[in-house]
């Protein structure tokens, strides 16, 4: 079994056309880019400038595996920001069909365990309208795992009037900040993993999802040092059980990116080039 592989174009810190080239020097087959802000938002997008990327992403031989549509903050947990953020996210999933991907992946806040209160019915509501638009358009927004278990997200999902909404699935996020299963969250979510991410990490002291969420949402107001509590390190070098993950995602039948993820290091393009050396190696053995 080969899955696709792909990169996250972004993390090479290069101008675009120059990325596209060295994501294929490195043996990807598509890439993940941003499409929030600066030249890649859609508001900046205009049918020539479109039309370009599409150029020379085709030219090297690669296609467009997800756009990623974090628009920050809390997600969608506050009702007073959803009206502009799920209007752009519409915009971003338009830019997606353009650029010829089905998804957009975001994360969407903290999915809180009582399903009584406002928070969650806040983010249902505007889970919903997206997931309706997404549908309706032949495409999915998916939620990237990590501020809550598995079990809990399919609740939230099973939840939805459609299934425009789904599940990027990042197994080092459930590793390193909910001290989850990634094995068995592919199997838990079998019914909506659209995409992955391929990254890897440690959990060194756990705490409360939120809190580590919170960090991130507020722009890192606080004294918490996330370097106490989780790290993440290159594929193989962490606790994610790749064999039986990829064995898992083969299980369920999942033919879609396993789209490399490296957000931090002193060189990430060396460690991309190990991440997609790796995972090769690994799928040869399926």
């Amino acid at each position: 079994m080969k899955f696709k592989i792909g990169i996250i174009a972004d993390w090479l810190r290069l101008p675009f056309k120059e990325s596209m080239e060295v994501c294929k020097k490195m043996g990807a087959d598509g890439v993940q880019l941003y499409a929030v802000e600066g030249e890649m938002a859609p508001e900046n997008m205009t049918p020539a400038l479109i039309a370009e990327k599409r150029a020379v992403i085709r030219d090297n031989g690669l296609e467009v595996s997800a756009l990623c549509g974090d628009l920050g903050g809390h997600g969608f947990e506050r009702a007073e920001d959803n009206v502009w953020k799920v209007e752009k996210s519409k915009r971003i999933v338009d830019l997606a069909l353009e650029l010829g991907s089905r998804v957009v992946t975001t994360h969407i806040g903290v999915v809180p365990e009582d399903t009584e209160c406002d928070k969650y019915k806040i983010m249902q509501e505007a889970c919903n309208e997206l997931a309706e638009y997404a549908h309706s358009n032949g495409a999915f927004f998916a939620i990237e795992t990590g501020p809550e278990p598995a079990a809990r997200l399919k609740k939230f999902l099973d939840g939805l009037d459609s299934k425009g909404v789904a599940v990027n699935l990042d197994p080092a996020n459930l590793v390193m900040v909910t001290d989850d299963d990634p094995v068995q969250a592919v199997y838990t979510l079998k019914d909506y993993i659209v995409h992955t991410h391929a990254k890897d990490g440690i959990l060194l002291k756990k705490t409360d999802p939120a809190i580590v969420y919170g960090f991130f949402a507020d722009g890192g107001i606080g004294d918490l040092r996330l370097e106490d509590y989780f790290k993440e390190v290159p594929l193989g070098q962490g606790q994610v059980d790749f064999d039986n993950y990829l064995k898992a995602l083969q299980d369920i039948g999942f033919k879609g990116y396993l789209t490399i993820e490296r957000e931090v290091g002193k060189n990430p393009a060396a460690d991309i080039q190990l991440a997609v050396d790796f995972l090769k190696e690994k799928m040869a053995k399926l």
